[in-house]
């Protein structure tokens, strides 16, 4: 089969190619899929690059965190599941490639009529907004909503699912000028250039009252901001660290307790391995929303394994917008 390998760690496609490789088979509790779409993560570019706590053991590897396309075989232990039902999952790695292994804990059905090219968007992008709004802020209807980099994958999508949990304002930032269309139409209702005083335009957006949920995938680079921007009993969420570098100091306990303010940690790759089920329950949802037509994400699809390095180093610079998938379905996996 083919499959996208990175040989080494890099900041850039250098060290990216396709290459040809035998097909994995299932393990007790797995399931081994004919991939047909995958999605395409900022998370593989802070693997590529070997940032702390994304770095893998070993060298080379295949990337690929989320796949759709159907069950080609199980393995022992395995019940629910059939070969040839169309499916979508999350994966350990892997997932760039025309045959995936995943943990079947971790699979859903992909809903009659969904196509792959958009359900493959949903196993970590799409569940991750959910995750991170649902269960981790626990938005409720009404509360005002800040997010850093709102026009990349779960970015755009986060605004559509605080309109599904009836949140009020949505506002997001962005790194680019020209990245604010995009973001306004993933549903945001104000967007904030990075290189604007932030402080100020944000706090006039929510109505000089604050923000009820705050998320930022920057790591702690700006958790100065975001406990300037958030209002009494505010939770913001940290859930990824984009910039690579060495988090900061947690803030004061007395800053903290002072606002009733929440600071909550979120990793999809944990909870994939200590909570599954929960994993699987959002990537449910998140393929019903689809399904049903309550989120609409801006998919780009890719249509070759050769050109995911050059996403990758689009990504990197900060200059891709919504979610892309690469096609995986055209040549034979056998």
């Amino acid at each position: 089969m083919y499959a996208l390998q990175m040989d080494a760690p890099a900041p850039d496609a250098s060290t990216t190619r396709v290459i040809r490789t035998e097909q994995p088979s299932p393990g007790p509790g797995q399931v081994a899929i004919d991939v047909g779409y995958a999605g395409v993560n900022f998370m593989d570019v802070m693997t590529r690059r070997g940032d702390p706590g994304y770095a893998p053991t070993g060298w080379p590897l295949v990337p690929g965190l989320e796949v759709a396309g159907t069950v080609r075989s199980l393995g022992p232990g395995v019940s629910g599941l059939t070969v040839g039902d169309r499916v979508a999952t999350l994966v350990a790695g892997g997932g760039f490639a025309q045959v995936a292994v995943a943990d079947a804990r971790l699979v859903a059905p992909v809903p009659d009529g969904l196509d792959l090219s958009i359900a493959a968007a949903a196993p970590l992008m799409l569940s991750t907004a959910v995750l991170l709004l649902r269960d981790a802020a626990q938005l409720r209807p009404g509360e005002r909503l800040f997010m850093h980099a709102a026009s990349g994958g779960v970015g755009s999508v986060v605004p559509q699912v605080a309109q599904v949990l009836g949140s009020g304002v949505r506002v997001g930032t962005v790194a680019r000028a020209a990245s604010i269309d995009t973001a306004l139409a993933a549903g945001w209702d104000q967007i904030l250039p990075q290189d604007t005083d932030l402080r100020a335009a944000a706090l006039t957006a929510s109505a000089d009252g604050g923000f009820d949920v705050i998320l930022d995938p920057t790591g702690t680079t700006a958790l100065d901001i975001d406990l300037d921007l958030a209002a009494p009993g505010a939770r913001i969420v940290l859930f990824g660290n984009a910039t690579g570098t060495a988090p900061a100091p947690l803030p004061p306990f007395a800053r903290l307790l002072g606002g009733n303010l929440g600071l909550i940690g979120f990793s999809m790759s944990a909870l994939r391995q200590t909570r599954p089920s929960r994993v699987a329950d959002a990537l449910s949802t998140a393929l019903a929303m689809l399904a049903g037509g309550q989120v609409h994400p801006p998919i780009t699809i890719v249509e070759s394994l050769e050109h995911v390095g050059d996403i990758h180093d689009l990504l990197a610079n900060r200059a891709g917008t919504g979610k892309y998938v690469v096609r995986l379905d055209d040549t034979p996996a056998a």
